[in-house]
């Protein structure tokens, strides 16, 4: 079937049989392969997209749901000239070991911050608590989350004064 959506910003037309998974026509037939594949099973959240917003796990869909659908990947959070300012602060914070969980962890905060732009610690745990870390103990990340948070609240007044 031919399926038709933006991805990362860009529209995409690709075929695919009906029962391919999201993550499949993702890493393996666009080459987007900061989305991981930890778990297969919906648990661990390293293949965490944004769909139209919304963080899902791209191992429990199928590629005919993308259709008509905004896609947002880990690769179009930001460049490496522009990241995103999750990107920035898991960085600086130290929120990274082996990195596997790192982009479903970016993908959701980025998408939590959308809609959640002034958390509290308890309130960025339970909206990254899909998403698996074996390395970090979590709490470098809640302050990549708060520091991201920080930024995207000062980035606007810095705009404006510019």
């Amino acid at each position: 079937m031919t399926i038709r959506f933006v991805l990362n910003g860009k529209p995409v037309e690709v075929e695919a049989p009906a029962e391919r998974r999201a993550i499949d026509l993702l890493r393996e037939d666009l080459g987007l392969i900061g989305t991981k594949e930890g778990c297969g099973g919906g648990e661990c959240g390293a293949c965490s997209i944004l769909v139209d917003g919304v963080t899902r796990l791209s191992c429990l869909m199928l590629a005919a749901q993308l259709q008509g659908r905004d896609i947002t990947t880990v690769e179009g959070l930001g460049t490496a000239e522009a990241p995103h300012p999750i990107q920035t602060a898991l960085a600086e914070c130290g929120a990274v070991q082996c990195g596997f969980c790192t982009p479903g962890m970016a993908v959701t905060a980025a998408g939590f911050l959308a809609g959640n732009p002034s958390p509290d610690r308890q309130a960025i745990r339970e909206g990254l608590s899909g998403n698996l870390c074996r390395c970090t103990g979590y709490q470098k990340i809640i302050d990549a989350v708060e520091s991201a948070e920080l930024a995207m609240q000062a980035k606007p007044a810095m705009q404006e004064d510019e």
